[in-house]
């Protein structure tokens, strides 16, 4: 295995993340026992986040509903755990993904993904908007949704990111009760408040 040398993320962001760092492989990662942490690795750094709260599950399961009934049937809304992998050392798992189907496989992607959609903890946002943001820009995925599941109000917002160039730009914002007309990668009404189940 890679070594245990042990990463201090932020400060004010650590809660319970543990990163490892340096020289970590997928046959690494999976040879782990089950602790009911998400096992991540981002260029061989091994990345274990703690089992999201109540709200988080909330917005994701209904953001997968409203996902899945506006694909078209050549698509599929994937929900963590569930790779997307680049090479040896890299296997991240986005809370969303959406793909076509012939690209999703029992072990994960390996190919781009056309959306991934991160829904923001305290304890993994400076990870979703940095290297995992960075390396699905590498691996060209299109388009990237972050979710705050607290924004105004106590309302989630949810901020859409479009790849241009090589990077990730931000798109549009749209917040609580507000609503957006989606057209890509899939057409529907996306209004933040109601990936609530409160």
């Amino acid at each position: 295995m890679g070594t245990m040398t042990v990463i201090e993320p932020p400060a004010l962001q650590r809660d319970d993340v543990v990163v490892r760092g340096g020289g970590f492989t997928i046959e690494d990662r999976d040879a782990l026992p089950a602790d009911g942490r998400r096992h991540e690795l981002l260029d061989g750094v091994l990345i274990l986040s703690p089992a999201p709260r109540t709200r988080h599950q909330d917005v994701v399961v209904n953001l997968a509903v409203l996902l899945k009934e506006a694909l078209p049937p050549e698509l599929k809304v994937v929900v963590a755990p569930f790779d997307v992998r680049r090479g040896a050392d890299t296997a991240i798992q986005p809370d969303l993904v959406v793909a076509r189907r012939g690209d999703v496989s029992p072990e994960g992607f390996t190919t781009r993904p056309l959306l991934a959609v991160e829904v923001a903890s305290p304890s993994t946002r400076w990870i979703d908007l940095g290297r995992k943001r960075d390396l699905l820009a590498e691996m060209r995925c299109p388009h990237y949704w972050t979710v705050e599941p607290h924004g105004d109000d106590d309302l989630p917002e949810v901020t859409l990111w479009h790849l241009v160039d090589g990077a990730f730009v931000e798109r549009a914002v749209v917040r609580g009760r507000e609503s957006l007309e989606v057209a890509t990668p899939v057409v529907l009404t996306l209004t933040p408040a109601d990936l609530l189940d409160e």
